[in-house]
């Protein structure tokens, strides 16, 4: 599976046009280099064995560190409203928006 992948001027042309890009002949030459060379690398990796090989969702170790889903650090309605720059018994006073 050695085989060169090119890509055309008119592909990338193409999809410089579904995604809505303005691409000069400059950068659809480059464009059309660069992508031929990202899928000859992926030609590369088909060809890496894979089998008995489990796949991954991230290559870091994950330990979820899990905790009481508990209320901790409750403050009084009092303790709430004492800095309040407006405030009546029970809520806080903002000013009306429209």
């Amino acid at each position: 599976m050695n085989s060169q992948t090119t890509i055309g001027l008119d592909e990338v042309a193409h999809m410089a046009q579904l995604s809505r890009l303005k691409v000069s002949q400059d950068e659809q030459a480059r464009f059309a280099t660069q992508f031929g060379d990202i899928l000859n690398y992926m030609n590369i990796l088909q060809e890496v064995d894979v089998r008995g090989v489990e796949p991954l969702y991230s290559p870091a170790e994950h330990n979820c560190a899990t905790r009481i889903d508990a209320a901790n650090n409750v403050r009084s309605h009092k303790d709430a409203l004492c800095n309040a720059p407006k405030a009546d018994e029970q809520y806080f006073i903002v000013p009306k928006i429209v």
